[in-house]
């Protein structure tokens, strides 16, 4: 919680939920200097027939790598990672990094992140959002759509498995939501967005220091018509400033993806994300994404099966992924 360097990625928790929600197994290093942790480095190891095996800081997280401004601590975790990577016979060795470390190892420029500094007060921060943006927020509340805080995950499962089959992307099950409830508590909150009572769209975000990162979401199919996801975003600013949030993390996107255009047109400025790889048995940087084209006819197969399946078998393929 003191290290500049660390993100909501980097803490301890995050060890529970990779073993209880996808069963991999983790190593969270650290370091320490006359009793005191000075760095730490969180890695998951993922064995898939599909996608691979490798190692990771973090699989299913934005943000990772060594998080700590020590450089010989550093440097001794990247050793004592780099060491583990060939013990366990890994192809790979992924570094999730907001800032590049390894200027000599293969990247992956696919991602940018979406941060912005918000206000305290509602006004100057619904003044900062691009006018075509601003209206599609005040269509909402127009429409008399309403927000609360669930005190579970059910609403905002239904909502985002509806969302991500029609995007064709294979389901997080629902114990992995519960399960980030659970550890992370008060960190972790969901809110969802009704019209007339019904369940429009959901949001679960987490909470780090000052920043709010809404993290998974969706909609259902009246979202569109209702403005119920711009709505949603601009309740969860309003909510996060009153709770003393300064900085709001809309997480990261692929550049040329309708998600990409949704957050510049909130104002926010695409940065760069640096995914770095040391190459160990793998010959090539590993492609399993969405626009590669080889997972399209995949992509379109998976939109035409029947919601109950995709929940039912998505899980199993979605935690092989990372």
């Amino acid at each position: 919680m003191q290290c500049p360097q660390a993100t909501f990625f980097h803490r301890a928790g995050w060890k529970e939920v990779m073993e209880r929600s996808f069963g991999h197994r983790t190593y969270f290093l650290y370091a320490e200097r006359a009793g005191q942790i000075c760095a730490v480095l969180p890695l998951a190891r993922i064995k898939s027939p599909l996608f691979g095996h490798w190692l990771g800081s973090l699989p299913f997280c934005v943000y990772g790598g060594i998080a700590g401004d020590d450089a010989q601590a550093r440097a001794l975790l990247e050793q004592a990672a780099l060491e583990l990577a060939h013990e366990l016979g890994v192809d790979h060795l992924e570094y999730r990094n907001i800032e590049a470390q390894h200027s000599d190892w293969p990247g992956k420029a696919l991602y940018v992140t979406f941060r912005k500094g918000i206000s305290a007060d509602d006004e100057e921060n619904m003044q900062a959002i691009p006018r075509k943006q601003r209206a599609m927020v005040r269509k909402g509340v127009k429409f008399g759509l309403q927000s609360e805080i669930d005190s579970d995950t059910e609403r905002f499962f239904a909502a985002y498995s509806a969302s991500v089959h029609r995007l064709g992307t294979p389901v997080f099950s629902r114990k992995h939501f519960k399960v980030l409830a659970e550890v992370f508590g008060e960190d972790c909150e969901v809110l969802t967005i009704t019209h007339n009572g019904q369940t429009v769209s959901s949001v679960m975000s987490f909470y780090f220091r000052d920043e709010v990162l809404p993290y998974y979401g969706g909609g259902n199919a009246s979202a569109r018509e209702l403005a119920g996801n711009d709505f949603m975003y601009w309740e969860l600013m309003r909510r996060a400033a009153a709770r003393g949030v300064r900085v709001f993390d809309f997480g990261r996107s692929k550049e040329g993806t309708g998600a990409y255009d949704f957050k510049k047109n909130w104002g926010f400025t695409p940065t760069p994300l640096h995914y770095e790889y040391q190459l160990l048995r793998g010959q090539d940087v590993p492609d399993t994404n969405p626009l590669n084209p080889r997972y399209q006819l995949m992509i379109k197969t998976w939109q035409r099966l029947p919601l109950w399946a995709a929940n039912l078998i998505g899980p199993h393929i979605v935690r092989q992924l990372g």
